[in-house]
């Protein structure tokens, strides 16, 4: 009855390597080691010495090993020779690594593979069909030469290739060959393998593929398609990749996870993983199921490992993934809201606001003096404090960690031309933000202070320019906000119908009618100090046509409506 033989190719944690080869062996199954030539004469000698008693175990000529050369497919050409010619009754030939873990019992891995004697299982596919190249060549891998580490010498291996595609060189692929690519991680029958390795074109095969980009990938993925009779297109080996195309290292607190694939071997696992190396090569305790391998089952957990490595968590800033500016995901984390312009149009309007949405609602959080916190707090949620100083460092980060902090609760603020402007292309950007405006509002708390009427005006001036640069930018079109702006007379038109609409956008705890108006602030003569800031030149046009003679009060009274009674 035939078996499954292991050829191991070994770099590091020799001591882990000597663990799963008794593992293997113990299990029936004969292991050829290939240990790279860069470990030192006296390691690899104590390394042999310990496994020379085991009949199943044998050592084959040692290779340079470097990632993406050639030496790589030699060390895995002389020990898979060595092992057919070594145990001939090997039906398989599974090649694995020493940071390899079996994660089922070796004998079914054997039952599998009996059972489907002539079926080879390697990964392969042609280049236009793979999708996980990740910042590498694709056909070029095939059509230049790579003689250059590109490991150890990144910049002579990226110009040699510049000076390859400027003088339009191009390898002739050898008669009979249609490249592939695939992991590396295969498991051939012994009749396919055989053909390989004998294949009276081997030399010249071998000629070729010595300066092809990571042959390891492709040596073995092309030469199956020409001597297997029936190929698999998967591998054995759960082996998962980051968006860097970098292998995923498994730990410990990776144990269920490896239990759930159904797979037989993993790479890459860190040598530490006391844990999972206990757990995998440790006796069956029970009858275990005989499913059939699907690393499927966990790879939409690597997806969201990808997408959270990536993009992140929306609206967190990490020091270890600072995204650079139009590569966030998403600004903030939350939806929150940004009222200007009410607070000075109604009496305690945060109070108000606050009975009637249920959020929390703040003062200015931008004003020169401080951030007004809700409850006038110095101190918010992630101690986030109110000093201007340390906000207006970083008035975005800020807003940005006040709404990840307060997660699960709505916020709203305050805001105005009063306060600093540094944060305005921020909000307007921010998908998450409902800001609202009436413009020209800020004219209210001029008008009720007792202050020389020159400063008012040359106050008024400067508040109306600041506005209407934040007013142009929220009218931009890279503006995302949800944004609503009227004019401080268009809104006194109907300002319990606006409220309303507003309210109903903030959310579910707000989808009832106002059933208590908040109190607007007198204007009796509001509409006097607008034609005196013009007397004096200022022309004051964002709070929209307020007549001089009639209140505002008055005019925000809409006439009732006349019925013709039949």
């Amino acid at each position: 009855m035939s078996t499954v033989g292991i050829v191991m190719l070994v770099h590091t944690a020799l001591d882990r390597a000597e663990q799963v080869t008794r593992h293997w062996t113990a299990g029936g199954c004969p292991v050829v080691i290939h240990v790279d030539r860069k470990v030192e004469a006296r390691t690899f000698q104590a390394f042999r010495e310990r496994l020379s008693k085991n009949p199943l175990v044998r050592f084959s000529r040692r290779h340079r090993c470097e990632w993406g050369t050639w030496g790589i497919v030699s060390a895995s050409q002389s020990a898979s020779e060595l092992l057919l010619k070594e145990f001939p009754d090997v039906g398989h030939v599974y090649l694995a690594s020493g940071s390899c873990l079996p994660l089922r019992p070796v004998q079914e891995l054997v039952d599998y593979l009996q059972q489907r004697p002539e079926t080879d299982f390697i990964e392969s596919a042609t280049t236009a069909d793979v999708p996980w190249i990740v910042g590498g060549l694709s056909t070029e891998r095939f059509t230049l030469h790579f003689p250059i580490s590109w490991k150890r010498q990144r910049k002579l291996f990226d110009a040699y290739v510049n000076v390859q595609r400027k003088l339009k060189v191009r390898r002739r692929i050898p008669a009979g060959l249609v490249p592939h690519m695939g992991s590396q991680w295969w498991c051939l029958t012994r009749k396919t393998l055989s053909a390989i390795l004998n294949d009276p074109e081997r030399p010249r095969n071998d000629a070729y593929f010595r300066y092809v980009w990571i042959p390891d990938e492709s040596y073995y993925q092309t030469l199956a398609r020409l001597h297997s009779s029936k190929i698999e297109s998967r591998s054995l080996t759960l082996s998962k990749f980051d968006y860097q195309g970098k292998p995923h290292i498994f730990y410990d607190d990776h144990l269920q996870l490896l239990r759930r694939s159904d797979c037989f071997v993993a790479r890459k696992i860190w040598p530490q993983a006391e844990r999972l190396y206990q757990a995998f090569l440790s006796p069956p305790s029970a009858e275990t199921k005989r499913t059939e391998p699907n690393p499927g089952k966990i790879d939409r957990i690597f997806a969201k490992a990808v997408e959270r490595r990536t993009r992140g968590r929306r609206g967190l800033y990490m020091q270890s993934r600072f995204p650079r500016h139009g590569a966030e995901n998403g600004l903030t984390s939350g939806p929150y809201s940004v009222f200007q312009g009410f607070a000075e149009l109604f009496e305690d309007f945060e109070i108000w606001l606050g009975r009637a949405t249920g959020t929390r609602v703040h003062g200015h959080l931008f004003a020169p003096e401080r951030a007004e916190f809700s409850g006038a707090q110095p101190l918010f949620n992630g101690c986030l404090s109110d000093s201007a100083v340390q906000r207006d460092h970083n008035p975005e980060s800020f807003l940005a960690n006040l709404i990840w902090n307060t997660r699960g609760e709505r916020q709203c603020f305050q805001f105005g031309p009063r306060d600093t402007q540094k944060a305005n292309s921020f909000m307007s950007r921010d998908t998450n933000a409902q800001i609202s405006v009436i413009s020209g509002a800020w004219a209210v708390s001029l008008f009720r202070s007792n202050r020389n009427f020159a400063d008012l005006r040359r106050e008024a001036a400067r508040l109306q320019w600041i506005e209407a640069n934040h007013l142009k930018l929220l009218r931009s079109q890279w503006a995302s906000a949800r944004i609503r702006i009227w004019s401080m007379a268009e809104f006194i038109e109907a300002p319990m119908e606006n409220l309303q609409t507003i309210i109903d956008e903030i959310g579910p705890s707000a989808t009832n009618h106002i059933g208590e108006a908040p109190q607007l602030v007198d204007l009796d003569g509001f509409g006097q100090f607008l034609q005196n800031l013009k007397n004096q030149g200022m022309h004051p046009y964002l709070m929209g046509d307020f007549p001089v003679e009639a209140t505002p009060s008055r005019a925000m009274q809409r006439p009732r409506k006349v019925y013709l009674v039949k």
